[in-house]
């Protein structure tokens, strides 16, 4: 007969089996972090990327839906509609479609492709729409997500911004276990605002327990929350990469009374953070967590006095792999600094001395071909022998050998790409690039016989465009 462990004495931090994932929403980690200069102080990051739904939005989804079928306007079968910029979404479709319910989600067309195909697999439906707009523009988000509701007989339209289901969440939960967590002893709590429901539900349940605790708004350059928690001006709005955090309008759930204190964080710091964030410390985390460790940063450097400070890893980061973790995307979006050349190595955007090129060989099948531009979403190859160029791909060559003979895909890269080729050194002038663009080719930059890289017309349009930015 075998004997019975005790998951409690031998494996403390396990638990007995749970009868649903919705169990495991809450209660999450919290560790310190030590990689990382933070002065005097001690900075400590409740791990919300390690509910079910990889995010801190999972409280309020749980939360709201609760609500609402407890105060009736949420009926079986019904449909529950939310503008969000995705993890509230994905915590709605996580919690509502389980229970019978579709799910309408209106999202802005930054959010990152993870998230969009998360909701989708999970059975949402997805309606993307602008993210150059604001508040009281038809195709604004909420704006759109409030007039479907109002065209969908039986729906639910649920309102982060204003549900009071929302804060109540952090109130009750997530602020009980940041307290118990820290025995007592944290001198400062550090938080986003994207709805308002964390700072206001955060800041209402230390200002019953703790006082004493500073709440510290983390808030993204261009959004317009900073400046109206330090002055009570509501300035215009601009523009950032991060995702989930920053308005530009106040959120009637969003309490700015209770900030104690506000610290502005650029994409540049919020990315570099978040990438440091995982070489330092092992935490895959997104983008708004860039920005909340970031200004956690600044807030311990800049204390005199030793204090034990908060912050959150919002959700994971592998909702983000296509952008904060893509070098590529970051360079695109001028995040990464390059060594500049001062000519046209500077506009290429996979350089061949870096190892960076995507490429075949002569002797590769054209099925091969046709699989990395497919996985590295790109629509022209160079084909190197020995790291010398000898000829092009592109989808055009690769369509015209295999269209009216499926067996064309075996035959190989020689067979199918131009090897004539018009080539330009890197000291030409960009002026040069055009007559190239113009006949739809891509530029081929060589310096002697060595292989520098392409440059395509997208990659032009991101230079001029960081040129001006």
């Amino acid at each position: 007969m075998s004997e019975h462990i005790s998951s409690s004495s031998a494996f403390p931090r396990l638990g007995p089996p749970h009868r649903s994932i919705l169990e495991l929403i809450g209660q999450t980690p919290m560790i310190e972090l030590s990689g990382f200069d933070t002065g005097l102080c001690r900075l400590f990051v409740k791990l919300e990327s390690q509910n079910p739904g990889g995010s801190i939005k999972d409280r309020i989804a749980l939360s709201m839906i609760a609500d609402a079928e407890a105060r009736g306007v949420l009926a079986p079968g019904g449909t529950i509609i939310e503008a969000t910029a995705g993890n509230t979404g994905l915590g709605l479709a996580q919690v509502g479609i389980p229970k019978g319910y579709r799910i309408i989600l209106v999202v802005p067309d930054k959010m990152s492709r993870e998230k969009v195909q998360h909701l989708r697999a999970l059975g949402a439906e997805v309606r993307l729409t602008r993210s150059d707009v604001g508040k009281g523009h038809p195709e604004y988000y909420q704006d759109m997500a409030e007039r479907i509701a109002a065209e969908t007989p039986g729906s639910f339209y649920v309102n982060q911004f204003a549900n009071p289901a929302n804060p109540l969440a952090h109130e009750t939960g997530t602020g009980p276990e940041i307290w118990a967590q820290m025995e007592g002893n944290m001198d400062a709590m550090v938080c986003g605002v994207g709805s308002g429901g964390t700072l206001s539900g955060l800041g209402r349940f230390f200002k019953k327990t703790a006082p004493h605790v500073e709440m510290v708004l983390a808030d993204p350059k261009g959004s317009i929350l900073a400046e109206a928690s330090r002055s009570g001006h509501v300035g215009e709005a601009g523009s950032w990469l991060v995702e989930g955090i920053g308005e530009d309008f106040i959120p009637p759930n969003c309490d700015l009374d209770l900030v104690g204190s506000a610290i502005t964080i650029d994409d540049r710091e919020a990315f570099a953070t978040v990438r440091e964030l995982l070489m330092k410390e092992g935490i895959l985390a997104g983008t708004s967590s860039g920005t909340l460790i970031a200004a956690a940063l600044r807030y311990c450097r800049a204390q005199t006095t030793p204090k034990r400070v908060v912050t959150f890893v919002c959700d994971s980061g592998n909702k983000y792999l296509s952008k904060a973790y893509n070098d590529f995307w970051l360079q695109d979006q001028g995040l990464v600094r390059r060594e500049q050349t001062g000519d046209l190595r500077d506009l290429i955007a996979r350089q061949a001395v870096r190892g960076e090129v995507v490429s075949v060989e002569p002797g590769d099948t054209l099925l091969t071909a046709y699989g990395r531009m497919r996985l590295y979403d790109i629509s022209q190859l160079p084909v190197l022998t020995d790291g010398r160029l000898a000829g092009i791909l592109d989808e055009s060559d690769l369509l015209l050998a295999t269209h009216d003979n499926p067996d064309g895909f075996r035959r190989p890269v020689s067979e199918a790409m131009t090897s004539r080729l018009e080539t330009v050194a890197p000291t030409a002038k960009i002026a040069d690039l055009m007559p190239i663009f113009r006949k739809d080719h891509v530029a081929i930059v060589v310096e002697g016989e060595k292989f520098l890289g392409l440059i395509t017309k997208v990659d032009l349009i991101n230079h001029l465009r960081q040129s001006v930015a």
